[in-house]
Formats: C-alpha cells, sequence, structure tokens
C-alpha cells in the first residue's frame, strides 16, 4: 500500500487553488471598474470632439449672417477641440489615458487629424477675411462658408466613426473581462466540487479506519486479529497508523500462534506419558505378586508420575502465558479505541 499523498497536502493545494481564483476574479473586477471609468472618459471626450465641430460651425455661420464680429466662443471652442484632440493623439498621463489602442483607432485618429488641419486653416482663413477690408471679402467668405459646411460635414462623419471606434473597443474590452470572469467562476465552481470530492474521500477513508478499530472493540474471541486493509487511495497519514497498528498486530499474532504452539505439543507430551502410566499400571497389575518387581516399578512409576506432573505445570505455565496474551490483545484493542 502506497500513497504519496498527504491529508495536509491536498489541504494546502485546495487552499491555495481557491486564495488564487478569489484574488484573480477580486483584482479582474476591480481592474474592469477602473477600465470603464477610463474608457468613459475617453469616450465623453470623443462625444464632445463631435459636438465641438458643429459648434464650431454654428459660430462661424451666427457670426457670418450677423453684425456680431466676436470670436470669442469661437476661440474657445477651437482651442477646447485641438487640447482634446490632442489627449486622444498622444494620452494623458494625469489622466492616465493611453494614446490609440488599437491600430484602427490610429489611422482614424490620423484621418481626423488631417480633415481638422484644413477644417482649422478654414476657421483662421474665416476669421481674416471676416475683419479684412478687402472689396471682394463677401465673394471669398461665401465660398469660404461653402467650404467649411462641406468640411465639417466630412469632419462630423469621421468624428462619428472614431465616437464609434472607441465605443467598439471599450465594449470588447469589457466582454473580454467579464467572460475571464465567468472563466474563473466556473472553474471556481468546479474546484469546490472537486473539494468536496476529496473530502467525502478522506472522509470515507478515515471512516473506515474507525470501524475497524470498533469491529477489534467488539471482537470478544481475541483468538487472532485480522490486519487492517485500507484502499490503495488512502491518504499517507492514515496509511503511516495502520501501517503501525499492522506490524504491531503480526507481533502479537506471532506471539500467539508460538503459545499455541507450544500448548499443543505439550498437550501431547502429557497425552503420552498418560498413555506410559496406563500401561505400567497394567503391568503392576499382573506381576503384584513379585515384591521385587513391584518395588522397581514402583520406583519407576514414582519418576513417571513426577515427570507428568512436570509437563502438566509447565502445560499449566503454558496456558498462563496463553491468557497473558489474550490480556496483552484486549489491551491493544482498548488503546485503539
Amino acid at each position: 500500500m502506497k500513497k504519496t499523498t498527504k491529508i495536509s497536502t491536498k489541504i494546502k493545494i485546495l487552499g491555495a487553488l481557491l486564495i488564487f481564483l478569489m484574488l484573480s476574479a477580486l483584482s479582474t473586477t476591480i481592474y474592469l471598474n477602473q477600465q470603464n471609468v477610463k474608457d468613459a472618459l475617453v469616450i465623453n471626450i470623443v462625444g464632445k470632439q463631435r459636438m465641438l465641430t458643429q459648434k464650431i460651425a454654428k459660430n462661424i455661420f451666427y457670426i457670418h449672417y450677423s453684425s456680431n464680429k466676436d470670436f470669442y466662443e469661437l476661440n474657445a471652442a477651437t482651442d477646447e477641440f485641438i487640447k482634446a484632440f490632442n489627449t486622444l493623439k498622444h494620452g494623458n498621463k494625469e489622466k492616465e489615458i493611453s494614446s490609440a489602442p488599437t491600430d484602427k483607432i490610429s489611422v482614424q485618429l490620423i484621418e481626423v487629424n488631417l480633415l481638422w488641419e484644413r477644417f482649422y486653416e478654414d476657421i483662421q482663413n474665416f476669421k481674416l477675411y471676416s475683419n479684412s477690408d478687402d472689396i471682394n471679402k463677401d465673394a471669398k467668405l461665401k465660398t469660404l462658408i461653402a467650404t467649411i459646411y462641406k468640411d465639417n460635414t466630412i469632419l462630423l462623419e469621421n468624428v462619428d466613426k472614431l465616437v464609434t471606434l472607441y465605443t467598439e473597443h471599450s465594449e470588447t474590452k469589457t466582454e473580454y473581462m467579464e467572460s475571464f470572469q465567468y472563466l474563473v467562476t466556473v472553474i471556481l465552481l468546479m474546484l469546490l466540487i472537486y473539494s468536496l470530492l476529496q473530502l467525502k474521500s478522506i472522509e470515507s477513508h478515515v471512516d473506515q479506519f474507525i470501524n475497524y478499530s470498533k469491529m477489534l472493540a467488539a471482537d470478544k474471541n481475541g483468538i487472532k486479529i485480522e490486519p487492517i486493509k485500507l484502499e490503495t487511495q488512502s491518504e499517507r497519514e492514515i496509511v503511516e497508523v495502520s501501517d503501525t497498528i499492522n506490524c504491531f498486530i503480526n507481533k502479537i499474532n506471532s506471539a500467539i500462534d508460538y503459545s499455541n504452539e507450544a500448548l499443543l505439543q505439550s498437550q501431547r507430551a502429557s497425552d503420552k506419558l498418560e498413555e506410559l502410566t496406563d500401561e505400567f499400571d497394567t503391568i503392576l497389575n499382573e506381576l503384584k505378586n513379585a515384591s521385587l518387581v513391584s518395588s522397581h516399578l514402583n520406583i519407576s512409576e514414582n519418576i513417571v508420575i513426577e515427570s507428568a506432573e512436570k509437563l502438566f505445570n509447565a502445560t499449566k505455565k503454558l496456558q498462563n502465558l496463553k491468557i497473558e496474551l489474550e490480556k496483552l490483545t484486549k489491551s491493544c484493542q482498548d488503546n485503539i479505541i
């Protein structure tokens, strides 16, 4: 019977795996929440870029078709768009925002940047022509307004694509994290089931050992003890205890066998001497008139009787030895309990 796995080892391994999986699930949840916060911030920035393009176009149209030549809101919206767009392109360490997370987003940022540069040039030209005294400024502004309207629509569409890409990236990452959480949960449940099966197996092996101990305690014969027979999958601690007890039981059984054999031999010798005594009695009866012969035979008979008594005493001592061994066996059974 050989088993290398200990009960303590099983418990340590199962405990370590459970702790690892729970920490993994916890850390994944925390990371997922942090990423959701960052992704929401980035998506909010990208979505605001779409709003700023419309705000810039609206301010240009308002300034062009009114007598108000205040460019404050236009400049503020333009500066805000540039600052936010730089955050998307290069990231922001203070806000823990990284640069373009995927190649598709990176390509789309380049496309938006090209469109924005052309759109920004139109904005600067509009401000320049609006404050110009050129007699042809109305025609130039009309052409420029038409260009801004067209470019703004194209810019708005590409910013919308950028919003979609950032949203899809965030959703993909969230789905991946959720799948990982589901996987960890399934593994955790499987590990819990495996742990219950292992604990049940350990309990079964311990019950087998306890039932054997109770069987020894209930056995009143005390003649010979059967060694413990455990399953090959029993844990090392149980195997070591059973091997120790079996070793002691084998020694007791060997001593009992030896005493029984000696007792049997002594009994046979006693029977032989009794037969000899009977034969001497028969001879004495036949020769009772021969006094000399009777005298010698009486002496021989006394010797035989004395030898028989010695053998009887030896037999009695061996019986006492057997009783003591039986008491020792009974005491070992009590100790096992």
